[in-house]
């Protein structure tokens, strides 16, 4: 387990994140309200490691994280949002506001749980931004915990209880969000969490 010890995306060690990221590792990492644990969404075997650690099960699915909407568009079937939900669906972001989308029928299900839709967010939190932009795509993002557990919100509870189960931790801080992102469908606007 590395750890980023500059706390800042421009340090070498950041690179180390990216390495991880690649080599199929479980990365933690700060997100609007809590620390989360995210990996390559292209590297099943990594999604399901991911899955296994947080002992949550996959018909549940997961949410990605991205720096921008274009790294989202491999993942979703964006022909089935309609033009006039479109600047809607897209003025909720940055931060705060997973919406859950028709899923790209190629993905897979370890993705999407038992769903055809898949959840995305686009964020500021300008650690993940960097990852997100440095290998062109989103992270899977789960909070930083074991089931039934509180999430982590600080680096150093993720260090202090899943050391040993993930490959890296980013030491930044989150972006001080009260509560985890509300969650709702991206076209009728429903809301699943509040």
């Amino acid at each position: 387990m590395s750890v980023d010890n500059n706390n800042s995306t421009s340090s070498p060690n950041f690179s180390s994140a990216i390495d991880a990221f690649q080599q199929g590792g479980i990365i933690a990492y700060p997100t609007e309200a809590v620390f989360g644990l995210g990996c390559n969404p292209n590297d099943i075997i990594a999604v399901k490691k991911l899955l296994a650690l947080k002992n949550r099960a996959v018909e549940k699915g997961l949410i990605l994280l991205a720096a921008n909407y274009s790294q989202l568009l491999p993942f979703i079937d964006d022909k089935k949002i309609p033009q006039d939900k479109r600047d809607s669906v897209l003025s909720r972001w940055p931060d705060g506001v997973t919406q859950v989308m028709p899923a790209n029928k190629d993905i897979s299900n370890y993705l999407t749980g038992q769903f055809d839709t898949i959840a995305v967010r686009v964020t500021s939190q300008p650690d993940v931004v960097a990852l997100c932009n440095a290998v062109n795509k989103p992270i899977v993002s789960t909070s930083a915990n074991f089931s039934g557990e509180k999430p982590a919100l600080t680096w150093q509870e993720v260090e202090q209880k899943m050391a040993d189960k993930v490959d890296f931790i980013i030491k930044g801080k989150t972006l001080g969000f009260s509560q985890p992102s509300t969650i709702i469908n991206a076209l009728t606007g429903d809301v699943y969490r509040s």
